[in-house]
């Protein structure tokens, strides 16, 4: 087949969750012999990447427009360049999905979580995600949710029955301390938190509790976000020497943090299905997570969850003997492979995008 993925910022992955779906998912398509295009907003070094054609085209920074702006242009340049079906990311896009269905190309919509809940967005943000997931049970062929929380939210809120496909994710350890080395932390002597620096990733919460817990680990907190300037000079303003605030790291870089640290902490409160969550669990992390109906769908029995206050969680990890330290990792990587394989990811699009292309 012939497939599009757009409204992500695109590949390789340099931001967030959906741009690390776009990769993950669009190779593995084009390994099985499809013609993949993934558009981006950033000029690629090169045409192709990991088998996927780059489509490049320009972007309006701005924390309210860029991801429509871009995804609309993208549009237009879909309809010039027909696909046997594509696959639009993040709800906000729902209303660029019509037109290329009425042109005959099936699309599908993966809507992720509920976006309008989060802070970083103003009331017109927030009313154009409310009327989004309206437009989601309509525009589009079919309409993707990553979490059975999210799918229980249309199903009861639109009567919408969704295609429920989970983000993935590679389990075992990799190799090599080179980022930790470079950043001052030892293998096994640090907690280790990775999201977007943006309100409702509760970073600041997260530093705020690991200073109140007296330990000679580190804390490195992994993350930035380019539209919450005001958010992000709060978390780092600390005059603790434990923690440790590089920014964002993502390749092998991000995944030997991974694979080395002493305890994931996964706060965030808004969303499906996080990616970092499930990588965390896949690289055999001791996984320590707010808990939220979507989290605690991914980390239930594998995790060790808490509330609004996560230093009784970091005690906790702590003082506990290792051995039992080394069951919540192997549960963690035993559930990161039975339930977010990306081989299975993978298998779940193409049947649907498929089916979506054969009923055109």
């Amino acid at each position: 087949m012939k497939l599009a993925i757009l409204g992500t910022r695109g590949i390789p992955a340099a931001y967030g969750g959906f741009e690390t779906f776009a990769e993950e998912l669009s190779w593995r398509l084009a390994a099985r012999g499809h013609c993949v295009t993934v558009y981006t907003r950033t000029r690629p070094a090169t045409a192709i990447y990991r088998g996927v054609a780059l489509r490049y085209l320009p972007a309006i920074r701005h924390k309210y427009f860029e991801t429509v702006a871009h995804t609309f242009l993208a549009t237009l340049d879909l309809l010039l360049h027909r696909q046997d079906a594509a696959l639009y990311c993040n709800a906000a896009n729902a209303v660029f999905t019509l037109a290329p269905r009425l042109a005959g190309i099936p699309v599908a919509l993966n809507v992720d979580g509920l976006e309008r809940k989060r802070r970083k967005w103003n009331a017109l943000a927030k009313g154009w995600y409310a009327m989004s997931e309206r437009l989601a049970t309509f525009f589009p062929n079919a309409v993707v949710t990553d979490a059975q929380s999210i799918a229980g939210y249309y199903r009861q809120r639109y009567r919408k029955t969704t295609n429920c496909i989970p983000y993935g994710a590679d389990t075992g350890k990799v190799a090599g301390t080179e980022t930790l080395d470079r950043l001052g932390l030892e293998p096994g002597r640090y907690f280790l938190y990775v999201s977007r620096m943006e309100p409702e990733n509760n970073a600041l919460l997260v530093r705020e509790a690991f200073e109140r817990v007296e330990t000679p680990f580190k804390l490195a907190l992994i993350g930035d976000a380019p539209y919450a300037a005001g958010y992000l000079a709060r978390v780092r303003d600390t005059r603790d020497s434990r923690v440790v605030m590089p920014g964002a790291i993502y390749g092998r870089g991000y995944h030997e943090l991974l694979s080395h640290a002493f305890a994931y902490i996964h706060a965030t409160e808004v969303g499906g299905t996080h990616p970092a969550l499930i990588e965390a669990m896949g690289r055999g992390c001791l996984v320590l997570y707010l808990e939220t109906p979507e989290n605690t769908e991914v980390a239930a029995g594998a995790g060790i969850p808490f509330g609004q206050d996560p230093a009784g969680a970091l005690e906790r990890a702590l003082g506990m003997p290792e051995a039992e330290r080394e069951q919540w990792r192997a549960r963690a990587v035993e559930r990161a492979r039975e339930r977010y394989s990306w081989d299975a990811v993978t298998d779940a699009y193409e049947r649907l995008l498929a089916g979506l292309a054969g009923k055109r």
